[in-house]
């Protein structure tokens, strides 16, 4: 009797500045799960927010145009437990059911990195893959993050954040933010909403000028602006972390190159090797030609700040390192790498088809152990009870 396959939800796109990053990522999975032992779903969400399932839309070309006017996609929704199954509808209005073992949520950045997806599969009490509410949401937020990584006793740079409502709020509130931000800290800086990831909305400044207009694009991005000290003659290392819990398994380290910036760009990153390169595409030196110490030292805070956040599954964390002087400061971790770093995987010894049966594995694993705590305690509180209203 054959073995019968896992039904695998793919979902990705979504409300976010990431969108096509996130169709990237999912290109590559679908080319490279292995088809004998899982049976794929592709849900893709659009940019207004629907949620649409066809086979057709495992196809890079079909993402030529985004209204996806070349395939008849149908609309969906979700049905939680005990169904555990999508809910398609036919242009005739009938519904069919689309049962699914495991999600593999794919979307970068907002409605999808950063918690509310995982927020909506744990109501639905759906297994899914990568980290949960907790980890994705901390893991998004770069303001939070550095709290969390100061705490666990890691290196971060100098930093100061304020609300876009505060710049907002006329010449004097404005005047002091930027009074207090050279204050406290040193150009060259480096502005970020709070919020996203793939470099979209972070700028360098030189000076006040430049900060001031960087200040103005973050806003446009995020509701809280973060506002970090540059650090100099450093290079950028990232490690990858493969696993639950306490038992974490870290990848080589990569160097990051790029010519011509002093910063790495949304360019750099996903329009440099070709359609379906993603992060893969960048330019990069893997392993990093960094001392076998330095390495070690990176990959272990890589895994303590991994658990820091509770992050799960896999995610990359981004380090600045002075090589001369031996220090690292940590930057911020992706708990949704772009390529899920399947290239610095393959480097280590697991190649892509395995790492996505290791984040399959991984997420049944972490479904297990919610199954085992308690949720519901029996009480006598409502027959206690004779009314709500107030006393």
């Amino acid at each position: 009797m054959l073995n019968k396959k896992i039904k695998v939800a793919v979902v990705f796109g979504s409300r976010s500045v990431e969108h096509e990053v996130s169709i990237v990522t999912a290109m590559q999975i679908f080319e490279n799960i292995d088809r004998q032992k899982y049976e794929v779903i592709p849900v893709y969400i659009d940019k207004s927010g629907r949620w649409l399932v066809s086979d057709k839309l495992q196809k890079i070309e079909n993402f030529k145009d985004l209204k996806l006017k070349n395939i008849s996609a149908k609309e969906c929704l979700l049905v939680g437990s005990p169904n555990n199954k999508l809910i398609s509808k036919s242009s005739f209005g009938f519904f069919k059911q689309i049962p699914v073992d495991i999600f593999m949520p794919l979307i970068h950045g907002t409605y999808g990195e950063d918690g509310t997806l995982q927020g909506l599969l744990e109501m639905a009490d759906m297994p899914y893959t990568g980290s949960g509410v907790v980890g994705s949401a901390v893991g998004m937020d770069k303001i939070i993050q550095k709290a969390v990584f100061k705490d666990a006793g890691i290196n971060t740079v100098k930093y100061v954040w304020f609300l876009k409502s505060q710049w907002r709020n006329g010449q004097k509130d404005k005047k002091e933010i930027l009074d207090n931000i050279e204050k406290n800290l040193m150009y060259p800086l480096f502005v970020k909403p709070a919020n996203l990831g793939s470099s979209v909305g972070i700028n360098r400044a030189s000076n006040l000028k430049e900060l001031e207009n960087a200040i103005e694009i973050a806003s446009h991005f995020d509701r809280r602006i973060l506002i970090e000290e540059g650090k100099e003659n450093i290079i950028e290392i990232n490690c990858s972390v493969l696993g639950n819990s306490g038992d974490l398994q870290a990848s080589v380290c990569e160097q990051p190159i790029n010519q011509s910036e002093k910063m790495l760009t949304y360019e750099d990153k996903y329009l440099k090797g070709g359609k379906t390169k993603g992060m893969a595409g960048l330019s990069r030196l893997v392993p990093a030609p960094i001392s076998d110490e330095l390495a070690k030292k990176i990959q272990e805070t890589a895994k303590i700040a991994f658990g820091a956040v509770d992050a799960s599954g896999i995610a990359r964390i981004d380090f600045l390192v002075d090589v001369e002087k031996n220090n690292i400061w940590i930057n911020e971790i992706n708990t949704l790498p772009g390529s899920v770093s399947f290239y610095l995987w393959e480097k280590s010894g697991i190649d892509f088809k395995t790492l996505i049966d290791k984040l399959i594995d991984l997420g049944f694993e972490k479904y297990k152990e919610k199954k085992e705590i308690t949720f519901s305690y029996e009480t006598d509180l409502i027959l206690k009870t004779s009314g709500g209203s107030k006393r």
